[in-house]
């Protein structure tokens, strides 16, 4: 089995509407995927009524956290979408990111950078405007050649000259509040150094303690001796390890399938959950 946990659509940054999402995973030769769209699940719906035949849906969400200055990301699968507290504070991050978009084209108007918001949100579409948008406007300006390359302390990267922050979960309530909901956590790319900060080893000991299913080691922002001490991490720690690829399309490098996850550990995910079920192709429901 070929299994990618983590995929972006147009829900939130990726280009791929959720309809594209799926049925060019199954055209990579995927036979599970994750939509895991930036703090919505706006994007399940049209993904099951699309999924082609042989691949299996697994929904969640990419959760926007933030624990002593440092931003990171929390992947939840499988959890009851209609759960009221969570769904509470993935709408608080939703309202705020518009506010803090525009906040961050003033700043780069600020300084000299020709960008305009019309720009962004014409970028955006009906997705929840994010960073990527705003570098995919640089981009588009000739300001920086890549959208990774906007993601440094010059421009938005945490701590840099255009970045602005927005409301993010405790990452020690988001677990609480995904388990509540019946999901699994697994903390995104938590040694991409390039895009700023990371957690120290002591705090992700400390998520692992209060819950924490598992860790993505695999991913294009690890490198091979990175990917070894997560790898001595999590085992050190009992914590799960996913690869994916982190897509979004073209907006990023990375294709469907890149990296991938075993398929005993998307097994224990799977035994884990008790807010949604993978959804098999030609059709299914999530409970709720």
């Amino acid at each position: 089995m070929r299994i990618d946990l983590h995929a972006h659509s147009t829900a939130s940054d990726g280009t791929d509407t959720p309809t594209e999402l799926v049925r060019n995973a199954a055209a990579a030769g995927l036979d599970v995927v994750a939509l895991t769209d930036h703090d919505t699940v706006s994007g399940h719906r049209e993904a099951i009524r699309a999924l082609p035949e042989g691949l299996t849906l697994v929904t969640g969400a990419e959760l926007s956290c933030r624990l002593d200055g440092i931003g990171l990301h929390m992947l939840a699968y499988l959890f009851d979408p209609e759960e009221p507290e969570l769904s509470r504070e993935r709408e608080l991050v939703r309202d705020d990111r518009t506010p803090r978009a525009q906040a961050m084209v003033g700043k780069l108007q600020a300084l000299g950078v020709p960008v305009t918001w019309e720009q962004v949100d014409r970028i955006a579409g009906d997705g929840s405007v994010g960073r990527p948008h705003i570098a995919t406007a640089l981009v588009e300006l000739g300001v920086v050649p890549t959208v990774s390359d906007a993601f440094t302390e010059q421009w938005l990267a945490d701590g840099g000259r255009a970045h602005a922050r927005k409301h993010e979960l405790d990452p020690f309530d988001a677990i609480r509040l995904v388990k509540a909901a019946g999901g699994v956590t697994v903390f995104a790319h938590p040694a991409a150094v390039k895009r700023g900060a990371c957690l120290p080893e002591e705090a992700i000991a400390a998520l692992a303690a209060a819950g924490l299913d598992g860790i993505e080691v695999d991913h294009m922002d690890h490198d091979a001796a990175t990917r070894a001490r997560l790898r001595g991490l999590a085992r050190d720690l009992g914590l799960l390890t996913t690869g994916s690829s982190d897509y979004h399309g073209s907006r990023k490098t990375c294709r469907l399938g890149d990296y991938t996850t075993d398929p005993e550990i998307y097994g224990e995910i799977t035994r884990r959950a008790t807010g949604a079920f993978p959804v098999p192709g030609a059709g299914g429901r999530v409970r709720g």
